[in-house]
């Protein structure tokens, strides 16, 4: 087998490989929004569909770690080439922990069906899954195009994403403290509200990988952590 005809399979592998890539952060980025609209209208039967749709992601990350793993052993990629192979790795570990944190929002959708509602906190869930969405399609875009640029406007967008969990997070606790009644809907859209945060954190640490790729250096700039609350002793965000 001549070297031309290897590069060929490498470069097949690979856009196979992104390809998948690209497959699973579709259904990620559909599972964000289907959520978000899920638990706006309170429809439990697009909540289960969500919840349903988590199995493909899960199926495309092991069938993604797979074929890097058989890349890698048939191959044998030199530094750069490694370099991707491995990132796609990460991205495909962080598609598959947002989708989780999809389907956990999914999950809530029935009982806040059946609590009282807290006027203005479904529309700004609504723009937190937007907005995190928007900078899932451009890191993915970024990786595509490797454009260490888009991927770099990213990481600074995270921080209006930790900027709307503060404010509706104060609003959360306002309504507690004002009408005991919406304690039960507070702790749920809170839980809400924690993960899409931590999926936007879980986007920015994709848009490193994509700098990485690009330039083979990890930014340099420590982000500032968004999140300067603390719920009460609330559970982990990402518990079912």
């Amino acid at each position: 087998m001549n070297e031309q005809h290897i590069l060929k399979s490498y470069d097949r592998d690979l856009e196979a490989i992104q390809a998948a890539i690209l497959k699973m952060g579709g259904l990620v980025e559909d599972a964000i929004l289907h959520g978000a609209d899920a638990l706006a209208a309170r429809d439990t039967e697009a909540a289960d569909r969500v919840r349903a749709g988590d199995k493909a992601i899960d199926g495309l990350e092991e069938h993604i770690n797979e074929e890097v793993a058989r890349t890698i052993a048939l191959r044998a990629p030199m530094a750069a080439d490694l370099r991707i192979l491995l990132s796609v790795l990460r991205l495909a570990a962080a598609l598959e922990r947002i989708g989780d944190y999809a389907k956990n929002i999914a999950k809530r959708v029935g009982v806040l069906a059946e609590a009282r509602g807290i006027e203005g906190a479904d529309a700004s869930l609504r723009r937190m899954a937007r907005e995190v969405q928007g900078m899932l399609r451009d890191t993915l875009d970024a990786f595509v195009r490797r454009d260490a640029g888009l991927a770099r406007e990213v990481l600074a967008r995270d921080e209006s994403v930790d900027q709307m969990y503060n404010a509706l997070f104060r609003e959360i606790l306002t309504f507690m403290l004002e009408d005991p009644r919406t304690i039960t809907a507070s702790m749920h859209l809170h839980f809400i509200a924690k993960n899409l945060e931590r999926m936007g954190d879980l986007v920015t640490n994709m848009a490193e990988q994509v700098v990485y790729v690009v330039t083979g250096e990890k930014p340099h700039d420590e982000r500032p952590k968004g999140d300067r609350t603390a719920f009460m002793g609330a559970p982990e965000a990402g518990t079912p």
